[in-house]
């Protein structure tokens, strides 16, 4: 298979599917649209597919070139986020206050290019391809949805990838072990007495309590965590008092933690319990505890890694488009099929132009040719390897 010429003969229609995924961004778990242009593309190729009502697709593509029991899957993540578009691109956001700001508009239309090569040329491999299409990864509850639904029944590798606004186009990065962090959601809420501002004595301070929480959160870092890991310990919110001459009765601290090693990970539940009960109970304060798991640490397998950087030196236009990325606080529930099977999760290089998540991103389409040719060739590798 010539995949680069394959490729570009499709190119067109790819970027099509994109921007008419671009023009109606979904957010969450309910991506309909999303999903009915998914349907009808997969249709035209004669896809086998199962539709899992609009939060995911499952297809599979079976090779005819002999007998294999092996399974290898793609995933696309396909849902938008909360972002008012400012990119004056012409193919721009149709729905006010939602944008595809994380490039997985380009995902799921690189999947679905890859599926359409892959479908034309089912007598070149052997084994399965299955395509997850989900929807959610930005809230954390697609990947789960999909593996309830069968999406990692029988498979023996896994492979993804996400674009890269800040990497030159057609670029190709990676590493082995953690790749992104583990993400937690905490909000905690302190209940002191509230009164009034000229008789401390008489009331119980939720702000004085909530500020020094705040403060001795960050020892779980700086005292508790082992020096040569990392661990992030974020407050995004601190709300409390209702006017400057009233003792604050609550207090709520919003926030997040991030980390990258198991062992941290797992510890962390109960030292943050621990820590948050201890000093409501030094300023005689009741304290309530949400402590919300939202994805696992994002580690590459070894194995896969290796084969996916001699999948990327078939594909690539120039040998040092590949590079050794640096690990990131940043989440993703890919990591919910990595802590399941062999996987490996790259980035995409794509001349953003600015950050991920950013109301001007306007990433390189041309990068997508790159992308769906190491799909097609890792795919390709791992039922052969």
């Amino acid at each position: 298979m010539e995949i680069r010429k394959l490729c570009d003969e499709i190119f067109e229609d790819v970027v099509d599917i994109r921007r008419r995924i671009h023009r109606h961004p979904e957010v969450g778990m309910e991506c309909e649209k999303t999903i009915d242009l998914i349907c009808a593309e997969l249709d035209k190729y004669g896809i086998t597919y199962k539709r899992l009502d609009n939060s995911g697709v499952i297809a599979e593509i079976v090779g005819t070139k002999e007998n294999s029991d092996k399974t290898i899957i793609l995933r696309a993540d396909m849902d938008a986020l909360d972002i008012k578009e400012e990119t004056g691109l012409p193919f721009s956001s149709e729905i006010e206050g939602k944008m595809h700001a994380c490039g997985h508009d380009m995902h799921t239309a690189m999947l679905l290019g890859t599926a359409r090569i892959l479908s034309e040329n089912k007598d070149k491999f052997k084994g399965k391809v299955r395509l997850l299409f989900q929807a959610g990864e930005e809230i954390s509850d697609g990947a789960l949805y999909l593996i309830k639904h069968g999406a990692l029944d029988g498979a023996s590798m896994g492979f993804a990838m996400h674009m890269d606004p800040l990497s030159k186009t057609h670029t190709i990065s990676a590493r082995k072990g953690p790749v992104w962090a583990a993400v937690d959601y905490f909000n905690v809420t302190i209940t002191g007495k509230g009164g009034h501002g000229a008789m401390p004595h008489k009331n119980i301070d939720a702000t004085i309590c909530a500020s020094s929480l705040a403060l001795n959160l960050q020892t779980l870092v700086s005292r508790e965590c082992d020096p040569l890991k990392s661990l992030v310990v974020t407050i995004g919110q601190f709300h409390s008092g209702t006017a400057y001459n009233i003792i604050s009765e609550k207090a709520i601290l919003e926030g997040t933690c991030r980390c990258f090693d198991d062992d941290v990970y797992n510890s962390l539940p109960e030292s943050f319990e621990r820590v948050c009960r201890g000093i409501a109970e030094a300023y005689r304060c009741e304290v309530d505890i949400e402590f919300e798991r939202l994805c696992k640490p994002l580690i590459n397998d070894d194995k896969a890694f290796d084969l996916m950087q001699e999948s990327a030196k078939k594909i690539l236009l120039n040998q040092d488009d590949f590079f050794i990325s640096e690990k990131a606080m940043i989440g993703e529930d890919f990591s919910e099929y990595a802590s399941r099977i062999p996987c490996v999760f790259v980035h995409l290089g794509a001349d953003g132009g600015y950050p991920l998540h950013n109301s001007h991103i306007n990433f390189n389409e041309d990068s997508m040719k790159t992308g769906m040719a190491l799909a097609i060739q890792f795919a390709l590798d791992a039922l052969d390897n």
